[in-house]
Formats: C-alpha cells, structure tokens, sequence
C-alpha cells in the first residue's frame, strides 16, 4: 500500500505577497476615473462617518462608483482585471522547451511530493477573490479565502458576499487546519476536534505575508508551532526595514524578499521547513 502524504498548507496574503501594491489599484480604479489616492481617502472618510468596516466600504464604494461610470461589473469582468496583474518573479513558469522552468507552485509541490508531503496552497486575503482567480496563478490554490461579491439573476455584483479585514483572516487558518473549507459551513469549524485528528496541523503550516494586516496570522501560527515568514517587495525603498522590524518585534520566524525564483532566500526557506516536516514525522513515526 502506498505511504500517505502528509497534509500540508502553505498560505499567502494576496497583496504585496504574491504581486505588488493593491489589486484594485492596476486597472480598476483608473477605469472609474479616480486617482488611488481619491479612492482610498473616500474609503476611510466613509468608514470612519459611518462607524464601518473599510473592507465592506472599498467594496460598496467600487460598486457605486462604477455604476456611475456605466463601467460593467459582471464576475467575469472583475475577473479580467485580474488578469493584468503583474506577479513577483518565480510565480509563473518561464522559458520553453529545454530552457522550461516550472513556476514556485509546481516546484515547490514537487519538492515536497518528493519528501512525502502534500503541499496545498491557499489564499487568505482582504482582496477580492474574483480578482485573484483572474490572475496567471488563480488556479494554482485549493482555495481562495478573501472577500467576494454577491451576484443578482443578471450576473452582476450587486452587494458585498464576504469581506475579509485582518482580524476575521484567522477564521480561515482555522478553517484550513480543520478541513473546513466553505465559508458558509459552520458545523465543522465549530466542532471540537481534538488537534490529533485535525486536516492539517498548524505545525504542518506556513503562512507568508507582507505588513502588518497580517500581524494576526502570524502571531496564531506562531503560537500554534506552525511557521510565519514576512515578505517584502526587492525595490520599494523601506520594505524591508519594516519587515526586520517584524521579525525584531517577534512576529515571524523569517523574513526574505518576495522573490520565489529557484535558489533564492524564500525559496530555501520553505524547502528547509519542509525538510524539518519529513524528519519531525520520521522520528514520531519510529518512537
């Protein structure tokens, strides 16, 4: 019979993590005819006016605006923004023919099927999620947590589904690490399971994020001996200042640049937490 792979869940922000800056920034906002700047202070004026969730408010907001610019918000066109998304170096695969090279998802995966391991890669994210299925890698997750929009019989977004803010984003580790994976199912992730049986230990969990939205899921994987690994965009001047100082303040195990090329510090990282995942399972299974 042949061995069982050992669940594995690597899970990402969106949003300075996988690609640079904010989704809706690229295309969208432009298209509505405001600046980012416009669009983002009418946000927190909103929120704070109206005692609100800024992540529920941008959703509103780009509902509003774009009615008022005739601009259609079919799924499939929140999905084409997506599309345009400039990604970090390594993500996708490269080159053709002798010069191939297979992008972080299927190297990483292969790596640890290799070890004995399951990688499965998630997304927990405040951004919209129909935008990060638009992207070259949005079939690359087993799932992708991250706030939605509700669709009327014409197929246009009509009303906020689900927002995620950096508080709610720990449901979904939990979510993960119980195998309980639609969001409109409360009967597992409610249930007591004792931390033996569960779908995939934290301890076999990484999360890799970029700022201090992500603060929440680094501190529960953390306390919980999975691993928290900070990122930074190479170039943008003070990134990675800021992320040393999570890493001062104790808030993730490592940081590196969001560069997921082979060969590279992030890469070497999560192959090395991988590592450690095979020999810790080898040594519990000879005890």
């Amino acid at each position: 019979m042949a061995r069982k792979h050992i669940p594995f869940a690597l899970v990402y922000d969106f949003d300075g993590t996988l690609a640079p800056g904010n989704m809706q920034e690229r295309d969208f906002i432009p298209s509505i005819g405001m600046t980012t700047s416009a669009f983002w202070a009418e946000v927190k004026a909103r929120s704070v006016e109206n005692h609100a969730d800024n992540i529920l408010i941008y959703m509103q907001l780009m509902l509003e605006k774009a009615q008022a610019s005739h601009i259609p918000v079919r799924r499939s066109d929140i999905e084409s923004y997506g599309s345009g998304l400039k990604l970090f170096s390594g993500l996708s695969p490269t080159g053709r023919g002798d010069e191939f090279q297979p992008g972080w998802f299927e190297r990483i995966s292969t790596y640890g099927r290799n070890s004995g391991i399951d990688v499965q890669h998630y997304i927990v994210s405040s951004g919209l999620r129909e935008m990060i299925s638009g992207t070259a890698i949005g079939s690359k997750f087993k799932y992708i947590f991250a706030s939605g929009f509700l669709y009327d019989h014409n197929g246009v977004a009509s009303w906020p589904a689900l927002a995620v803010n950096y508080t709610t984003k720990t449901q979904y580790l939990f979510r993960i690490n119980k195998g309980s994976l639609e969001v409109h199912d409360d009967s597992i992730i409610n249930r007591f399971i004792p931390k033996t049986e569960r779908y995939i230990p934290f301890e076999h969990m990484v999360f890799i994020g970029d700022g201090d939205t992500d603060i929440p899921c680094f501190r529960l994987v953390k306390e919980q001996n999975g691993h928290a690994l900070g990122v930074y965009a190479p170039r943008q001047p003070g990134a990675k200042a800021k992320r040393e100082q999570l890493l001062a303040d104790g808030r993730v195990h490592a940081i590196a640049p969001a560069d997921y090329r082979e060969g590279q510090r992030l890469d070497l990282l999560v192959k090395a937490i991988l590592d450690k995942v095979q020999v810790d399972e080898h040594l519990r299974a000879i005890r």
